[in-house]
């Protein structure tokens, strides 16, 4: 049997001195493929998205919305896990958490002796077995560059392991020492001037590598650092966006450090696309926008919350819509309309599929199996033909989300948690916010939904958590930071802790 490396190594040998592809009439030769992955990124926390509740239009993205403005927008679009590590794990293979084994941000070690549950350990890295899409555009003559966080194992798995020919900054880490140089003193591993800004240190690198290869296809994974934590912005701009705060709506963005963490970021893609348009690569260079999980509303860091996701419930770390929905958009010149729009769910493992069709692949290495290729939707606005979305996330997480599972079909959403089997059920359609379980009213449709979750996670035989003998009811949520757990006693996180019946 040809191993998978020696086969992409033959692919490569069998392209040399071949002119590339055209996938794509409208294109003069393969399509760049810029991915930019933000880092805790709320679906709520763009202008694109801005739905007009409360004080939406606090955070200033005017970069990404004129950038997603010339494409189409999925406005359900989801992130393969409410936390990082295994969504990054999941875009890269184009498979579940449940199928690669990566289920929690890394290194995500069971953290709370007294649950309910002892969650079970997460795998550590992704496996050298796996083919990412790096490797697939590798076989497709594309020059790869992953830029920013990885965070998917130590050395032997970074992402020149893993097809990728540049990494800049990318290691195990889940998130940076600081985001001003020298704070950040070799974590992330990159140097640079006194005073830095993390943002935009990488932001030189892409637009560096964007210019040196500007004569041939190339993609570039642009996964920043911000808008994790530790919340730190330029000092400028977070006494601009105090000056606009208002705390007194307690569900409003108000965060001004984080806005102003968002709007590095918008600087960043503002500078992005200027380069590709000044080395003339405009009109061949797709761009894809996303976030890995939802925006941060616990108070993890230094007792506040980063920023607010009402309507929705919930934030990173729960299976609630706050959790797993994410802003998304792709830019495919001559393709997607400016202004388009997709209503239909899709999620992370659909951009392995999406982005090697893009380059004009018709037979994947790679096996991306619970994935769903959207380049029809991108071209003709038809629906992606899913007949149902899965999570499942068997851990506590640091931000007090709980051990669960969810199926969505159509607008029906149920999440099953592992600690007592209780069911809830939403319609999404009619309550985005799942504001109201529907679960007895609707119990038909709640069993059907059960069991249909019970099968999947039967077939995937997924690591699960057990029981726990030191289970102790009144210390079960030591271990997270005590803002975190005042948080859950006042009832300001949704999933308050149960009151378990006592195990024999």
């Amino acid at each position: 049997m040809v191993s998978r490396r020696r086969f992409l190594q033959t692919s490569l040998l069998a392209q040399q001195g071949a002119p590339p592809r055209n996938p794509n009439a409208a294109f003069a030769r393969q399509p760049n493929i810029i991915l930019v992955l933000i880092d805790d990124l709320g679906w709520r926390d763009v202008g694109f998205n801005n739905i007009g509740y409360n004080d939406s239009t606090y955070y200033e993205t005017p970069n990404i919305d004129a950038l997603a403005a010339r494409g189409m927008n999925f406005t359900r679009a989801y992130a393969a896990s409410p936390v990082g590590s295994p969504t990054r794990a999941s875009i890269m293979t184009g498979k579940c958490p449940a199928r690669h084994g990566i289920t929690n941000s890394l290194p995500g070690k069971h953290q709370l002796p007294y649950s309910r549950l002892i969650a079970p350990e997460s795998q550590q890295f992704l496996r050298l077995e796996e083919t990412t899409i790096a490797e697939e555009l590798k076989a497709a003559g594309y020059m790869s560059a992953s830029i920013g966080k990885w965070n998917l194992g130590g050395p032997r798995y970074y992402p020149e392991k893993q097809g990728f020919d540049v990494n800049v900054a990318g290691n195990d880490t889940g998130a940076p020492k600081s985001h001003f140089f020298p704070q950040w003193n070799g974590n992330p591993p990159i140097a640079a001037t006194q005073g830095a800004y993390l943002a935009d240190v990488l932001t030189d690198a892409a637009e560096d590598f964007i210019q040196k290869n500007a004569k041939r296809a190339f993609f570039l994974y642009l996964a920043h650092y911000g808008v994790h934590i530790p919340l730190e912005g330029k000092p400028g701009l977070v006494g601009r966006y105090e000056r606009k705060s208002d705390p007194r709506h307690a569900d409003a963005q108000h965060n001004a450090t984080y806005a102003a963490m968002v709007q590095s970021i918008d600087e960043s893609v503002g500078r992005v696309v200027k380069r590709v348009e000044t080395e003339g690569l405009g009109g061949d260079t797709i761009f894809i926008f996303t976030s890995d999980n939802g925006g941060s509303v616990s108070a993890e860091y230094k007792g506040m919350a980063a920023t607010s996701n009402a309507p929705l419930k919930g934030g990173k770390g729960f299976l609630y819509e706050g959790g797993i929905r994410t802003p998304m958009f792709v830019v495919w010149p001559g393709v997607t309309k400016a202004g388009g729009v997709c209503e239909a769910p899709v999620i992370g493992t659909d951009l392995y599929p999406t982005i090697a069709r893009m380059a004009g692949t018709n037979r994947f290495i790679g096996a991306p199996r619970d994935a769903v290729d959207l380049t029809p939707t991108l071209r003709r606005g038809t629906e992606p033909k899913r007949d149902a979305l899965f999570w499942h996330y068997p851990h506590y997480s640091d931000q007090g989300g709980r051990p669960g599972a969810a199926i969505q079909v159509g607008g029906w959403k149920l999440i099953k948690w592992f600690e007592d089997d209780a069911v809830e059920l939403y319609n999404l359609p009619a309550d985005p916010g799942e504001a109201k379980d529907v679960a007895a009213a609707e119990r038909s449709m709640a069993l059907l939904l059960q069991s249909r979750l019970d099968q999947w996670l039967d077939a995937m035989h997924p690591a699960m958590p057990v029981l726990n003998p030191d289970y102790d009811l009144t210390r079960e949520t030591e271990g997270l930071a005590e803002a975190v757990r005042e948080q859950l006693r006042n009832g300001e996180l949704p999933g308050p802790v149960r009151t378990h019946p006592a195990r024999p």
